[in-house]
């Protein structure tokens, strides 16, 4: 069973950073995507960023040169570097794997940002 697990959340000050975690489990290889996506209260969900297998990273454009996706296939992680955050960063935010046509969703972690 796949299972994805995400934190890393939290509360900060505008300009200040966050580093989100999703853990994998269940996959048994590393061939599949990861994307983070996230959700603010009384808005839809948009997409944040998302790497693949290989290591290929593609960004929302609003978070280009702000946010870093990275992955460590040994841990079974991806990582979301957060820098420089703005009021408008907080939101719930989800990690989603997607495996050939298979899709699997972690439960969301919380950025709050004051200002």
């Amino acid at each position: 069973e796949v299972q994805l697990q995400a934190s890393g959340g939290g509360l900060v000050q505008a300009g200040e950073s966050l580093r989100l975690s999703c853990t994998a489990s269940g996959f048994g290889h590393d061939d599949y995507s990861i994307g983070w996506y996230r959700q603010a209260p009384g808005k839809e969900r948009e997409g944040v960023s998302c790497i693949t297998g290989d290591g290929t990273a593609h960004y929302a454009d609003s978070m280009k040169g702000r946010f870093t996706i990275s992955r460590d296939n040994a841990k079974n992680t991806v990582y979301l570097q957060m820098n420089s955050l703005k009021s408008e960063d907080a939101a719930v935010y989800s990690c989603n794997a997607v495996y050939r046509e298979n899709a699997y969703w972690g439960q969301g972690t919380e950025v709050t940002v004051s200002s």
